[in-house]
């Protein structure tokens, strides 16, 4: 079993003085939620979720060897223009990182970022950015330590993006992935995720993830206070078992194909999820009756049609629908139908299963 001590890299055997790589990573969604966290971004319970394809963060990370190491340098572009006000969890984020990547002082980075998603979607962009990121940073360290494996390039990669951002662990690699111990998951860890260990049937291969954006304004609560409100909740353990059950149960279900009990618990954790925010001190509701009005519409439409359509939220209002790929023409008219009028905008995303990370530009 791997510890942190395992990721702190060994002394550099090649010299670089300048260069750029380029990944994209994707969000992703999870089915069996984690909320609540201990300390260095360690989860309270195992979560496990679908990799998105479509909605992904693009970053481009440029570097120069420099005179000065006592202090981290960098640039941060958004869309091509200066960001400062993202700058402070960079900065945070290097400085969590520096004892696994003491590399990082060497050079001046430029960071360009972008989405392909809309920003302010209401899409959860820190797990795509985090992950975007850490896979540059380990680009650059896999030049200068070039006998490094690939299995350790990614867990580390997924190490690194969780001490930015805990989901994010869960976008560089694999269509399914756990992040968090879970007894019968084969290497799982809390410090990063592994990809789900069995076949998954072919229900799942293509499955769609399609996200209405009920509401696109700055959540209330942020996830960060969200999961601190964990540690004194009356319901935190019996929740915490219920994920580890939810986790064995879902296991079964991706692997026999079994629609029916996926959608029982993919609905149930995504109310649990809410269900904790609601009965924490303080209280709040992020779901907006929008999207109280289009989960009964969802369970209106799979009640009156039998097809195997259900819904999960995140952290906020907006809802995923997900279904099977040989039903799509059906969701998708329905969706038009009687739920585009729910969305702020009319906006929606067309999104599906995807396989994490991927290099674009290796210089």
């Amino acid at each position: 079993m791997l510890s942190e001590k395992d990721f702190i890299s060994k002394p550099n055997s090649q010299s670089l003085e300048k260069g750029s790589f380029q990944w994209s990573a994707p969000s992703n969604i999870a089915l069996v939620k984690y909320w609540g966290k201990k300390e260095n971004q360690v989860p309270a319970n195992p979560s496990l979720s679908f990799t998105l394809n479509n909605c992904k963060t693009i970053t481009k990370l440029s570097f120069v060897k420099k005179e000065n190491q006592n202090s981290f340098s960098f640039d941060l572009l958004f869309e091509g223009k200066p960001k400062e006000d993202f700058k402070p969890k960079i900065q945070k984020f290097f400085e969590r990182i520096e004892v696994y990547c003491p590399f990082l002082k060497d050079y001046h980075f430029t960071i360009d970022t972008q989405n392909t998603f809309p920003h302010s979607s209401g899409i959860a962009s820190s797990a795509s950015g985090m992950a975007a990121l850490a896979m540059n940073i380990m680009s650059l360290e896999k030049a200068l330590n070039l006998e490094m494996t690939s299995a350790y390039f990614y867990q580390k990669a997924s190490f690194l993006s969780r001490l930015g951002s805990g989901s994010a662990c869960r976008s560089v690699k694999g269509r399914v992935v756990v992040w968090g111990n879970h007894a019968e998951i084969n290497n799982s860890s809390d410090l990063f995720g592994v990809e789900f260990p069995s076949t998954i049937h072919e229900n799942f291969k293509n499955y769609q993830d399609t996200i209405l954006l009920v509401d696109k304004g700055e959540k209330q609560v942020s996830s960060s206070v969200g999961h601190d409100l964990m540690h004194n909740h009356p319901f935190a353990e019996q929740r915490f078992e219920q994920a580890h059950h939810n986790i064995s149960h879902i296991k079964t279900v991706l692997e026999t194909g079994n629609l029916i009990e996926f959608i029982q618990i993919v609905e149930s954790e995504a109310l649990t999820l809410h269900a904790m925010m609601m009965t924490s001190m303080p209280y709040f509701i992020l779901m907006k009756p929008n999207t109280l009005e289009i989960i009964n519409k969802i369970w209106k439409f799979r009640n009156d049609t039998k097809i195997p359509v259900c819904f999960t939220l995140d952290a906020g209002a907006n809802v995923h629908v997900l279904y099977p790929d040989n039903v799509s023409v059906a969701v998708l008219q329905f969706i038009k139908d009687e739920l585009v009028g729910f969305c702020q905008n009319g906006q929606y995303i067309c999104d599906e299963i995807g396989k994490g990370s991927q290099l674009l530009i290796d210089n």
